[in-house]
């Protein structure tokens, strides 16, 4: 899928005024967006909270000051529209070269797709994003949502037929769940937030062999302490899934990490803990789309490599308003102006992450 073969790199951003509503903004090997309509994105994209966070949530990025808040507002609209020439340039090639049209069912298969994308990262980097991915779908301008349900298609398309990747197809599903079945364990987890200060006192008691109930019940701060620690138990359903299973991994039963992860709680940082204290295994129909996310992520890195070559290939042109065209070292590229305008100043609005406990 697109996001198979380029991961959004959207962070937002209050999307300002750019471009003559007339113009051309982006074309690529003769597709093209008008100002008009990349501008209608940004301001879906600024003005609607769901959209937004799920957005970001694909590929978080960290913002320093610059030059006023309309460098933000810029980098926002080059991002947008990087993912925007990508899309057209993978659309092209799918349609020109691979002939392919994609049918109504292609359509409701992609956006279903991009949904369980957005949900799985948004889990993955911790972002509580407001209402679901469905909802974020849905507030996308009509031509906006039907871009991205096309470019994803042709993106679904462009992966099946690399030799690369895993074709996802229900017979590979069900052979890779069946050689990783453990990896789809129903986990039931226990954690201690630990504050920077008792981190040493922890380890020291931890290398004594105190038990992971013991030592929840002494240095945590979740309120989860008066229970040994016991936070709940998570299928491959869960949309913290995958965020819990990475923290997990390589640990036995009832073991805490010898290192912790550092989270922000309210403003404060402290050490998570997390250890898993039973696996039950999955039925592959629980496990499908936690399988079929895998899968996906798995080929990215085949599609990344075909993405990059065609973009190499492909006719360019961005309207100054929006970015510059450019070689980053991972290839060509979309940048942010250096100067924004003075009255982008005024009207940017910058999106920040929220700071999330462990799994919501």
């Amino acid at each position: 899928m697109r996001r198979l073969v380029l991961l959004l790199i959207v962070a937002l951003l209050g999307a300002g005024f750019y471009g003559s509503q007339h113009t051309t903004a982006l074309r690529a090997n003769g597709a093209s967006v008008s100002a008009r309509e990349l501008r209608t994105e940004l301001s879906a994209i600024a003005s609607t909270p769901t959209l937004q966070c799920y957005l970001t949530a694909m590929d978080p990025v960290n913002f320093a000051s610059g030059a006023g808040a309309a460098s933000i507002a810029n980098a926002g609209a080059a991002a947008w529209s990087n993912l925007r020439l990508e899309g057209l340039t993978i659309d092209t090639y799918v349609a020109q070269q691979l002939k392919y049209r994609p049918s109504a069912s292609d359509l409701a298969t992609a956006t279903t797709s991009l949904e369980d994308q957005m949900a799985q990262s948004a889990a993955t980097n911790s972002f509580n994003c407001p209402g679901s991915p469905a909802l974020a779908v849905a507030a996308m301008p009509v031509a906006m949502r039907q871009f991205e349900a096309l470019a994803q298609a042709s993106s679904l398309d462009l992966v099946q037929r690399l030799n690369t990747t895993i074709p996802l197809t229900l017979s590979s599903l069900k052979a890779y769940y069946a050689a990783h079945t453990s990896s789809y364990d129903t986990l039931c987890i226990s954690v201690a937030l630990v504050p920077p200060a008792s981190v040493a006192a922890f380890s020291a008691a931890q290398k004594s062999g105190v038990s992971v109930a013991n030592l929840a019940k002494k240095f945590s701060l979740d309120a989860s302490a008066a229970k040994g620690g016991t936070y709940g138990c998570y299928a491959p359903a869960s949309t913290s899934y995958s965020s819990v299973r990475a923290d997990v991994n390589g640990l036995a039963l009832n073991t805490f990490a010898s290192s912790p992860n550092y989270v922000t709680v309210s403003g404060a940082t402290y050490a998570l803990y997390v250890a898993v204290t039973s696996r039950t295994t999955t039925p592959f129909l629980s496990a499908e789309r936690a399988v079929l996310a895998d899968l996906q992520s798995t080929n990215a890195a085949s599609a990344n490599t075909i993405k990059s070559s065609l973009l190499y290939r492909a006719a360019i042109m961005v309207d100054p308003s929006f970015g510059r065209w450019g070689l980053a070292s991972s290839g060509p590229q979309v940048f942010s102006n250096a100067v924004p305008a003075k009255g982008d100043v005024a009207n940017a609005a910058v999106f920040t992450s929220p700071n999330v406990t462990a799994y919501q």
